[in-house]
């Protein structure tokens, strides 16, 4: 996430502060290929709220995890930035589900650290 502090006009230089999600899932080891798609789609889950990840249900069908995520184009892709390829649905729950395990597995030390539920 970037804040910007000001704004001067055009061309002129902006105060950003980027924030980092206290999440790190796009660093954990994977078995497919790290491709730009793979990397930033795991970016992506990172900064998806805690609150909002752990409404997620495996027995909802596509359509309603399209509905609840709300960034599906209407071709039933993600729209996720700086990718070499779609990312369907299919793809899009699978990594979820990985990453909602890895959550559950570091949840304890990033409470414990004070900063849950932040992203």
């Amino acid at each position: 996430m970037i804040l910007h502090k000001r704004l001067f006009g055009f061309g002129k230089l902006i105060d950003t502060a980027m924030i980092q999600p206290v999440w790190n899932f796009e660093q954990e080891p994977y078995d497919e290929p790290a491709d730009e798609t793979a990397i930033n789609l795991r970016a992506y889950f990172d900064r998806m709220p805690d609150e909002k990840m752990r409404q997620y249900s495996a027995d909802w069908d596509d359509d309603r995890v399209i509905e609840w995520d709300g960034e599906f184009r209407d071709d039933g892709n993600l729209m996720v930035a700086c990718c070499e390829r779609d990312v369907d649905v299919k793809e899009y729950r699978r990594v979820l589900e990985q990453c909602i395990r890895y959550r559950d597995r570091v949840r304890g030390s990033v409470e414990s650290a004070g900063i849950s539920n932040r992203s």
